[in-house]
C-alpha cells in the first residue's frame, strides 16, 4: 500500500471510529434531556437528513477547489459538531451538533474521489475496497470504545470523537498532498459543471450513470432495512441480547472488511465489473430471503456470510464503476450524489423496517428485500450487465498497464 492510500485509509478509519463513538450512545444522551422517541428518532435521522444535502456539495466542490481543501474543511466541520455535543447542555445542542457533522461528515465520497485520482482503472476498485475496509473497523472498533469511555460520562466520547477529527486535521494538513495536480487539472475543461441541484440529478437521466444510482438507491434500502432493524429482529425472534446481537453484527463487519480489503482486487481482476454487479444483487436477494426464513442462530449465521459478501462487493463496486463512467472533473460530484442517495435509504429504512416488523412479523423485512432485490436483478442484468459503455470499461481496463508496486 503506498503512501496516498494509507493516507486516505488511515483517514477514513479514524473518522469513522470517531462517528461509531457517538452513534450508540446518542439516544441515552437525548434521554438526560428529556427527549422521548420520536425527538430521539429525529436527531439520529437529523444526521443522516443533512448528509443527503452535504455530501453532493462537498463532492462538487472538491471537483472545482481539489480534494485536500474539502478535506480540511468537512473533518473541522467534523471537529466542531463534536466539541458542540461534549459541551451541550440543552437538547438544541446535540441538533445543532449533528446537522453540523452531518452536513460536513460527507467526506467519504471526497475521499474516494480521491483515491479515483491517484489509482488506474486496474487497480481503483482495490483502491476503493481499502477505503469500505476502513469504514467497516471504524464501525467495529467505535462502538465498544464509546461503551467503554461513557462510564465517564455521555460527553467523554463526543471530546474522544472531538480529538480523533483534530488528529484527522492534522493528517490531511501535514501529511496528504492534494490528488488534483497542476497537471490533471490542466486537462479538466474550463467551464465546470455547476453546484446545483438540477446539474447534479442530470446524472440520473443518463443512459448508464442513471440506472448505476438507481441499483445504488433500492440496494442500499434493502440493506438499510436489515442493519436498521437487525436488533429489534435479533430480539424478536431469538429473544437476543444487546451483546449477543452486538457479536454477530461484528461477525458480518469483519466478513465485510475482509471482502473489501483483501478478496475485492482480486474479483475485479477475474471478472468484469458489471457482471459482479448482478451476481452481488442476486446474491443479496437470495441471502436476504434467507434471513427471512432462518430458523436458528446457527442459520442466521450461515446466511450472513453472503450478505456480507454481497454488501461488501457491490458497495465497492458501484463507486467504482462510477468514477469510470463520468468525465474526471465530475468524479467527487457522481459520488457525492451517490452517498447522498445512500443517506436517504438511511432515512427511510427505519421506519419503513419497524413498520413492516410490527405489522407482518419478524419475516417481513427479509422478504420485503429479497423480493425488491429480485425485481431490481431483472433489470440490472437488462439495463446494466453488457451495457456498451460498461464494455468500454472494461476494454480500458484491460489496456492499463499493471502498476508499479511501491
Amino acid at each position: 500500500m503506498n503512501k496516498q492510500l494509507f493516507s486516505v485509509f488511515l483517514i477514513v478509519f479514524i473518522d469513522l471510529l470517531g462517528f461509531s463513538l457517538i452513534l450508540p450512545l446518542l439516544p441515552y444522551y437525548a434521554e438526560t434531556f428529556g427527549a422521548n422517541e420520536f425527538v430521539t428518532g429525529l436527531l439520529v435521522a437529523s444526521y443522516a437528513a443533512m448528509q443527503l444535502i452535504g455530501a453532493p456539495i462537498l463532492g462538487r466542490l472538491s471537483d472545482r477547489f481539489g480534494r485536500r481543501p474539502i478535506l480540511l474543511v468537512s473533518i473541522f466541520g467534523t471537529f466542531l459538531g463534536f466539541l458542540l455535543l461534549g459541551f451541550a447542555n440543552a437538547l438544541w445542542m446535540l441538533f445543532a451538533s449533528r446537522i453540523l457533522d452531518g452536513f460536513t461528515g460527507g467526506n467519504l465520497s471526497v475521499a474516494q474521489a480521491y483515491i479515483a485520482d491517484v489509482t488506474d482503472e486496474k487497480n481503483r476498485s482495490k483502491g476503493l475496497g481499502l477505503v469500505g475496509a476502513a469504514f467497516g473497523l471504524g464501525f467495529i472498533i467505535g462502538p465498544v470504545t464509546g461503551g467503554f469511555l461513557s462510564q465517564w460520562g455521555y460527553a467523554f466520547p463526543a471530546f474522544a470523537a472531538a480529538a480523533l477529527a483534530f488528529v484527522n486535521l492534522v493528517l490531511v494538513g501535514f501529511w496528504l498532498p492534494e490528488s488534483l495536480t497542476p497537471e490533471k487539472r490542466a486537462a479538466m475543461p474550463e467551464k465546470r459543471p455547476p453546484v446545483t441541484l438540477a446539474a447534479l440529478l442530470q446524472a440520473l437521466r443518463r443512459p448508464f450513470t442513471g440506472p448505476l444510482l438507481i441499483t445504488r438507491f433500492f440496494f442500499g434500502l434493502a440493506f438499510a432495512i436489515f442493519q436498521t432493524i437487525f436488533a429489534l429482529y435479533a430480539l424478536k425472534k431469538f429473544q437476543l441480547d444487546a451483546r449477543q446481537t452486538g457479536l454477530v453484527l461484528t461477525f458480518v463487519g469483519v466478513l465485510s472488511v475482509f471482502v473489501q480489503g483483501f478478496l475485492i482486487g482480486r474479483l475485479t481482476r477475474r471478472f468484469r465489473e458489471d457482471v459482479l454487479i448482478v451476481v452481488s444483487v442476486i446474491v443479496m436477494a437470495l441471502s436476504l430471503l434467507g434471513w427471512a426464513a432462518a430458523p436458528s442462530v446457527v442459520w442466521l449465521l450461515v446466511v450472513l456470510v453472503p450478505t456480507a459478501f454481497a454488501g461488501g462487493v457491490l458497495n465497492t463496486v458501484l463507486a467504482s464503476t462510477l468514477t469510470k463512467a463520468v468525465a474526471p472533473h465530475e468524479v467527487g460530484g457522481i459520488l457525492g450524489l451517490a452517498a447522498s442517495i445512500e443517506s436517504l435509504t438511511r432515512v427511510l429504512a427505519p421506519t419503513l423496517g419497524g413498520a413492516l416488523l410490527g405489522e407482518w412479523g419478524t419475516w417481513s423485512p427479509g422478504v420485503f428485500g429479497g423480493v425488491l432485490l429480485l425485481v431490481l436483478s431483472v433489470y440490472v442484468a437488462r439495463v446494466i450487465y453488457n451495457h456498451p459503455l460498461a464494455a468500454e470499461i472494461h476494454a480500458r481496463k484491460d489496456a492499463t498497464p499493471a502498476p508499479v508496486s511501491h
